[in-house]
């Protein structure tokens, strides 16, 4: 498969290239494909939030340890 780098150039800097006419779809045939990606946005969702949250119990637990060797945080408000 060959890439047109200069098309890929256009996409990649927000210029508007040549229109691109999307596929003639069933009303139907939209509608799955909407509420695939949706579901499949939801999946990725709460994916994120549980990397997150594992993110932040590791964070809470060298700041915790941290504490116990004497060094002192105060909250702070962005």
């Amino acid at each position: 498969m060959d890439i047109n780098k200069d098309n890929l150039k256009k996409a990649l800097s927000g210029k508007k290239a040549e229109k691109v006419e999307a596929p003639k779809m069933s009303k139907e045939m939209e509608i799955g494909f909407h509420q695939g990606a949706l579901n499949t946005l939801a999946a990725e969702r709460i994916e994120l939030i549980r990397i997150v949250q594992n993110v932040e119990k590791i964070m809470q637990m060298h700041l915790s340890r941290l504490e116990e060797l004497g060094i002192k945080f105060e909250n702070q408000k962005e």
